[in-house]
This record gives structure tokens, C-alpha cells and sequence, in this order.
């Protein structure tokens, strides 16, 4: 579905069908859809199959009568090609044009653009395809949780897991890096702010923690802080401050990100 901001009603484009490398298609579940920031017109969906599609809007039929279903582009590690018990969580792109993408009680994995499959390969295409950039080390069976890129030019790759951790791997190494405990019970959602070192994240728990990095140095508390924080608190009742640290827009303080201790510096609660 395509909604305008300028309509009350939505418009739909296709139904997305599982007929990639299957007899006889059916309808997918969508979970993830993502824009590539670097190609607007095109966008990438995930659900109850095993297969990212990459469609170009440009090429999508306007009259849902038609309901075309023609991707540009697939996606699927090679080993899970046929699989029935896997599905998609979380896809999103890079500011290069890469596809990430997490599957439910498997891995997550990084494609390049020129990696995908046409939407209708043959089974030489499926063997010949290249092997992605593969991250493991999370558990994500329990929920459907998201994935996503940190760092001033996507140089992490984050996830949540069911153990209630962020686990942050090097991209393109894959190393872990950073374990954090994000939540009580498990992790879902990780969104990186676009231009500082800000992450926010979210699971079980009713609030979203903010996690800044923090140097090795804490500056002291000024003088007046508990003034300052009860005017806060009168200001924006839903919120629980800490003191922000003061950080710079380059790649050292990203790389501190992970170096030292970084802990959340404002909870939002979430209230019903």
C-alpha cells in the first residue's frame, strides 16, 4: 500500500506473491519494508518467506486490478533457497546502496547491491550466487526484531536478541565489538540518529533508552543540577533526564561509542 500525506485513503500497488523459486505462488506476509536512500524509487520487503524483493515504484501498476508483482531484484543467502521454516524480521539499507537483512531463528546478513538475483532466476542463477557478509552471535526467535547500521558512513551493523542485549559487529569484518544489555527481557528495535553518535533502542520493557558515548574523563555535576532537573521535570513530566554529554560530529567519537562504557543518558517512558 502507497499512502499520501495529502489523502485520507491509501492506494494499493501489488500483492506480493511467493512465486521466486515456487510451484505454485501465495500470498507474503510482509514484516519489513525500507527505502535505499541512495535510489528512493526503489525499496525492499520482507516477510513470511525467505526471499528480500527490491521493486522500483516506477515500474509498480497503479490499479490494483492489474496486482503486478515483478521485483527488480532478490535476495536469499544460498542455503536457505527452498527453506518453509524461516522467515524475515528486519530489513534495511546502507547509505551504499547494501541490503541487510535478519531472519527469524537464523542469521542476519549483508548483500551488495549487485548480489541479487533476478525476480525470476534459474536454478544455475541460485547456485552461482555470491555468499553474503554473515553476523551471528544474537538469538531472535521470540519477537520480530529489527536491524539496522551505525556510524558516520554505516560502518556497525546492530541488532536486538531475545537475551535482551545489543550485540554491534564491525561490518566489514563482522567481529563483535559491543555487547549491552538493552533490556530485561529482549531487545526489538535499534534506530540510529542520521548525523551524531545517538542510538535509541526498545523491547519489552515500557520505555526507549537513548545511548550516548561517554568518555573516559566524567565531568562533574554542575552545582545547581537538581533545580535544573526538577524545573525539567516540571517542563516534560514524561521524562526522566540525565546530563548529556557534550560529544564532536567525527569518526573518533563514533569509535568511542565502543571503546568505553556507553550508557543510556535519557529514558522515555512509555505510558498507556
Amino acid at each position: 500500500m502507497q499512502f499520501d500525506l495529502r489523502s485520507n485513503s491509501a492506494t494499493k500497488l501489488f500483492c506480493c506473491s511467493s512465486s521466486t523459486g515456487k510451484q505454485t505462488p501465495s500470498k507474503i506476509g510482509l514484516t519489513s519494508i525500507v527505502i535505499d536512500s541512495r535510489n528512493p524509487y526503489y525499496f525492499a520487503v520482507g516477510g513470511s518467506d525467505e526471499y528480500a524483493r527490491v521493486y522500483d515504484i516506477r515500474k509498480c501498476q497503479w490499479i490494483s486490478a492489474r496486482n503486478s508483482d515483478q521485483p527488480v531484484k532478490t535476495f536469499c543467502p544460498r542455503h536457505l533457497i527452498g527453506s518453509n521454516n524461516v522467515h524475515i524480521t528486519g530489513l534495511a539499507y546502507s547509505s551504499f546502496s547494501e541490503l541487510l537483512v535478519s531472519y527469524n531463528d537464523e542469521l542476519i546478513y549483508l548483500f551488495q547491491k549487485n548480489e541479487g538475483m533476478c525476480s525470476s532466476p534459474s536454478s544455475e542463477d541460485l547456485k552461482n550466487s555470491n555468499e553474503p557478509q554473515v553476523y551471528s552471535g544474537h538469538r531472535n526467535a521470540q519477537t520480530i526484531k529489527g536491524v539496522n547500521f551505525f556510524g558516520p558512513n554505516d560502518e556497525y551493523v546492530l541488532s536486538g536478541s531475545d537475551c535482551g542485549h545489543i550485540f554491534i559487529w564491525k561490518k566489514k569484518e563482522a567481529k563483535l565489538v559491543r555487547l549491552m544489555v538493552g533490556d530485561q527481557h529482549v531487545v526489538n528495535q535499534l534506530e540510529a540518529h542520521p548525523h551524531i553518535p545517538i542510538l535509541a533502542t526498545c523491547g519489552i520493557e515500557k520505555n526507549v533508552k537513548i545511548w550516548a558515548p561517554q568518555g573516559n574523563d566524567i565531568p562533574p555535576l554542575p552545582g545547581n543540577v537538581k533545580e535544573v532537573l526538577s524545573m525539567l521535570s516540571l517542563l516534560f513530566p514524561s521524562f526522566f533526564l540525565f546530563p548529556l554529554l557534550n560529544y564532536f560530529l567525527t569518526q573518533d567519537m563514533f569509535d568511542a561509542f565502543f571503546s568505553s562504557y556507553a550508557n543510556f543518558v535519557i529514558i522515555v517512558h512509555v505510558t498507556r
